[in-house]
């Protein structure tokens, strides 16, 4: 078996480039196979009256940042790519040469400005897409528009933090990809397990990775990049047992 790790950076670079380097470096130390970052306008997702509005706002990434830190991760050699939440973030990234997306559960729902826009602009790249649903949505339409891509679906739960006992174990297994919320490193690990039992080929797994102390809105939710590696240790150790 083999898992394909993403290290989901989110909002934990805080609007630094230097810190999103940072990660970005650690992330490819610590075994990940590619590091995701998010691509939104904050007008057209949230009110200016969120209580992160200032930390959403500074975490935009324009074109010029997403070209940095795609040229950092070319330079490290871990893949880069994105959640895109409009059509031109799309256009934008395919000049960039990136290898898959990100489809977010709010965007499954289609009910954000721009959703069904961006999704078809993702769909006519024809590249790899990883498909969280973790807020509903309609998963028929939404293979209906990937049907010429290669669509990862992932099971995920839309709450941050996810506590354990709240996933389903029986239904997590019939997806070939976890995008993970919970606390600590056990639901990853548990997930690799239960998959390699199973006799899964290719699987992938994502994780909210942080530097230590970070203080965005992703970090109670997110891992350290050390506890990140004592993850990704462990399940490689899996990928490699005789079961």
């Amino acid at each position: 078996m083999k898992s394909f790790i993403v290290a989901e950076i989110a909002s934990n670079w805080e609007g630094n480039i230097s810190v999103a380097k940072k990660l970005i470096s650690q992330c490819k130390l610590a075994g990940a196979d590619a590091v995701k970052f998010q691509m939104w306008r904050a007008n057209d997702l949230y009110s200016s009256k969120h209580p992160n509005w200032n930390e959403i706002k500074k975490s935009e990434i324009t074109f010029k940042k997403a070209k940095i830190l795609k040229d950092f991760s070319d330079k490290k050699k871990i893949d880069f790519f994105c959640s895109a939440f409009y059509p031109e973030a799309i256009d934008f990234l395919e000049k960039l040469n990136v290898k898959h997306y990100k489809i977010a559960s709010r965007t499954c729902l289609m009910k954000d400005p721009f959703s069904k826009e961006t999704l078809l602009s993702k769909a006519k790249t024809k590249k790899p897409v990883i498909i969280s649903m973790g807020m509903g949505g309609n998963k028929k339409r939404i293979k209906e528009i990937f049907q010429k891509n290669k669509p990862i679906f992932c099971y995920c739960i839309s709450k941050y933090p996810t506590k354990f006992n709240e996933i389903n174990w029986n239904k997590a297994v019939t997806f070939d990809g976890f995008s993970d919320h919970t606390i600590g490193i056990s639901a990853p690990i548990l997930y690799a397990t239960l998959k390699k039992i199973q006799g899964s080929k290719n699987i992938l797994i994502e994780k909210h990775v942080k530097l230590p102390n970070a203080v965005g809105p992703d970090a109670s939710s997110s891992l350290d990049v050390e506890k990140f590696e004592q993850m990704i240790f462990t399940i490689r150790q899996i990928e490699a047992s005789k079961i």
